[in-house]
């Protein structure tokens, strides 16, 4: 009899245990309510009691006095106080010393001869600023032709850029999608701005800009222009930034594309670990596993890569103060990543960004972050993405019936699996993975990363005619 009793007490055991474990795994996997979000807050400067808008819109154009240049050419002139790469070391303490006084020496000699060439070209694409609650929000705005117009279906399309890209990533992809290409029935109205904290946009003045709080000034804008439906195409903090927004704004949103799709939700995090062990059940080719299979290794590489992370997370005005008063030191900061992110065969390679990006593209986007004194500003978003008030939205776990398209390259960081993407995304419309490229896609593959939008908009099937 007490050995029954002994028993029964060991079985009650284990299925309060079983029972609680399934209350809080159902907890933590269950689709929540979309939240309830504040679309006008204020975050010029001061309280904003008295703040009257402006909603006019303002051409702008990139006009750089010839002092700043010099002052900087000044500046990349002084000898550099370098220590020497470790012997047999390219890239993998960093961005190599040697490289980068090579960069030096071309970005003052070469580079900032013909900034008025550069100046030109960043000037080439039709750009604007408006005020948006509070902050002056720059953006490029690229319209179709009359004569394109009678041919295509044409249709609004927000861009959203991360970091350390800058609107620049898109000066080849921006073309594509306006002018009349063969191989598309579409064209579209293209505005991509830069996001708040960089470039050339205002950064918010009070702590909590978070992604929610990006998606609403992205949404606001597309709205001042007169877009009350769009698609939106972003990756880094681009695909973060669209995807809150096609959450908390799904009346707004004809489409939602993204060429980073990434889901940190628990049940996402349970099923990335299935697929790594059993891919074969999930995932319709072997070309694909690659992309899924091997996630301790990804995830490992990915804390090796993430410092940065961490540092502007948690001390973004420090790292922030380093980079806004050395150009050189914003250079190896941010040349590092895009060294990073070329391949695993090239990141070791000291022609890698030559080889992938062109030194123009990379020194363009390097310029604009210097010239706006952005790295600060664009190091908070970080922080205010990584803060409890952000993480208690948990948008990743708020479902939207927006259509959804997915694009992975092959070495951008580790992708969900469209099993995965299900869970939020209930109406995934395109799910396309590539063997090649990186994570600047439309800077690294506008071509392809234009295919793919293109065949994503012709699923979702606006127009049958």
């Amino acid at each position: 009899m007490k050995c029954l009793v002994i028993f029964g007490l060991i079985v009650a055991i284990f299925a309060s245990i079983a029972g609680y474990g399934y209350l809080v795994f159902t907890d933590l996997t269950r689709p929540l309510p979309r939240p309830a979000f504040k679309d006008d807050t204020y975050w010029g400067p001061g309280d904003g009691k008295n703040y009257k808008p402006d909603t006019k819109i303002y051409d702008f154009v990139v006009d750089v006095p010839k002092a700043e240049i010099q002052d900087l050419r000044q500046q990349l002139n002084r000898t550099l106080r370098l220590a020497e790469p470790l012997e047999g070391i390219a890239f993998e303490y960093g961005f190599n010393t040697n490289a980068l006084a090579q960069f030096v020496e071309y970005w003052r000699d070469k580079y900032l001869t013909k900034w008025n060439q550069r100046q030109d070209y960043l000037n080439s694409l039709k750009q604007y600023k408006t005020e948006i609650q509070g902050l002056n929000i720059h953006f490029i705005h690229e319209r179709v032709s009359e004569e394109v117009a009678e041919k295509k279906h044409v249709y609004p399309l927000l861009l959203l850029h991360g970091w350390p890209g800058s609107v620049r990533e898109f000066y080849d992809f921006i073309p594509m999608l306006v002018k009349d290409q063969n191989i598309s029935d579409y064209a579209f109205d293209v505005v991509a701005p830069s996001l708040v904290g960089y470039g050339w946009s205002d950064a918010a003045t009070r702590v909590g800009f978070n992604a929610a709080e990006m998606a609403t000034v992205m949404r606001n804008l597309m709205l001042r222009l007169g877009h009350k439906k769009f698609f939106v195409q972003g990756g880094d903090w681009g695909s973060i930034i669209g995807s809150n927004l096609a959450t908390l704004y799904p009346e707004n949103v004809l489409g939602y594309h993204s060429n980073m799709c990434v889901l940190n939700t628990p049940l996402s995090i349970l099923k990335g670990i299935y697929t790594h062990y059993y891919p074969e059940k999930v995932l319709r080719s072997r070309m694909f596993y690659d992309h899924h299979v091997g996630i301790w290794e990804k995830y490992q590489d990915l804390l090796v890569e993430s410092g940065y992370f961490h540092i502007q997370a948690t001390k973004p005005d420090t790292i922030g103060a380093a980079l806004d008063s050395s150009p050189v030191a914003l250079a190896a900061y941010i040349l590092e990543k895009f060294q990073t992110c070329t391949s695993p065969s090239l990141k070791q390679d000291f022609g890698a960004i030559v080889t992938i990006f062109g030194l123009e593209a990379v020194l363009d986007n390097l310029m604009i972050y210097y010239l706006n004194n952005a790295a600060t500003t664009a190091a908070r978003f970080y922080a205010e993405n990584t803060s409890k008030t952000y993480r208690d939205l948990q948008l990743d776990r708020v479902q939207t019936d927006v259509p959804m398209g997915c694009c992975r390259f092959r070495f951008d960081l580790p992708s969900a699996s469209e099993w995965q993407l299900k869970d939020k995304f209930t109406n995934i419309k395109h799910n396309m993975y590539f063997q090649h490229g990186s994570h600047f896609a439309a800077m690294e593959m506008p071509s392809m990363l234009f295919n793919d939008f293109n065949e994503f908009v012709k699923k979702i099937g606006l127009h049958t005619d």
